[in-house]
């Protein structure tokens, strides 16, 4: 079985303006209510591509009730935990000339939910996957995904991790299966900055010498670099579209990687399925169909 886990999920609340005014009154062309948060992003893209998974977390309050309705109505299947004061947060999406979010801070996490939440992954057995994904509240100490990962040392439990700076680093002793920074990220830990596929090789490379087995980077238009465990490298400029939404793609990637992986344990099949998959949802107003990620697969060809 696949697990997510999503510490802070949100409703994104996605509105479109003609033309955005600050300190004005603006109408809006579009508005549109959808579960989010990086780990739902991701079980969503599995359940799109037919691989079976359960997503965790925490919700709170009316909004958190409107994740799982809205989660589930979406075909997800979920196992939150719900806090007992708070509210989940709502992310505001503005789509104008530019597009510009504003993301809430969302509930305080206390011990004892930790503690429950500790309880269900304790569950996992081995055969199964984790995935790791997003940030975590200000309120919770960085050594959590470290700690989740120490608690599981014991098992054959396949772990992919998508989180930034201390988050990531501190899983390393534990030897992910899977990390993905994107370039920026890959370029904030290492103090450089990175913005051509092959700059970003070495980088990736001190990354899997401190643990990591696979290091896929995602770089937007420039597209993705992946340092296989087996020590090839893969690295593609990004398929061509028109983007819509960047908002999910890099989780779409992660899905598609590892969808990749467990159907044909080949490297290069879950590189070109990740990169597939994070580009079809780019190009589509919502999260990619398994038919739009197909499409974008057959479209373009691996650099090697």
């Amino acid at each position: 079985m696949i697990y997510t886990v999503t510490f802070n999920p949100a409703i994104d609340y996605a509105i479109g303006v003609e033309n955005l005014e600050p300190g004005m009154t603006n109408r809006s062309t579009f508005e549109q209510l959808l579960p989010g948060g990086k780990g739902l992003n991701v079980s969503t893209i599995l359940n799109h591509l037919g691989m079976e998974n359960t997503a965790l977390g925490f919700i709170a309050g009316f909004t958190g009730a409107e994740i799982k309705r809205s989660f589930e109505a979406l075909g997800g299947k979920s196992d939150f935990i719900e806090l007992k004061e708070g509210i989940s947060r709502i992310n505001v999406k503005i789509k104008s000339q530019e597009e510009t979010e504003i993301n809430a801070a969302g509930p305080v996490i206390d011990r004892e939910a930790v503690e429950q939440l500790m309880e269900k992954l304790n569950r996992l057995k081995d055969g199964d996957i984790l995935i790791l994904a997003g940030s975590i509240p200000s309120s919770m100490s960085d050594s959590l995904y470290s700690d989740i990962m120490k608690m599981l040392s014991d098992r054959d439990i396949m772990i992919a991790v998508d989180a930034t700076k201390e988050l990531l680093l501190n899983v390393m002793p534990y030897q992910p299966f899977l990390v993905k920074p994107n370039n920026h990220e890959l370029g904030e830990i290492f103090g450089v900055t990175l913005s051509r596929r092959e700059e970003v090789v070495p980088y990736a490379k001190k990354l899997q010498e401190k643990g990591a087995g696979n290091v896929l980077v995602s770089m937007a238009g420039e597209g993705a670099v992946l340092i296989a465990e087996n020590g090839e490298v893969f690295m593609s400029a990004a398929p061509k579209g028109q983007v819509k939404n960047s908002v999910g793609a890099g989780d779409s990637m992660v899905a598609g990687f590892i969808a990749g992986w467990c159907e044909k344990k080949d490297y290069a099949h879950a590189f070109k399925m990740g990169l597939s998959a994070g580009s079809a949802s780019a190009f589509s107003e919502l999260l990619a169909t398994k038919e739009e990620i197909g499409q974008v697969y057959q479209s373009f060809e691996l650099l090697k």
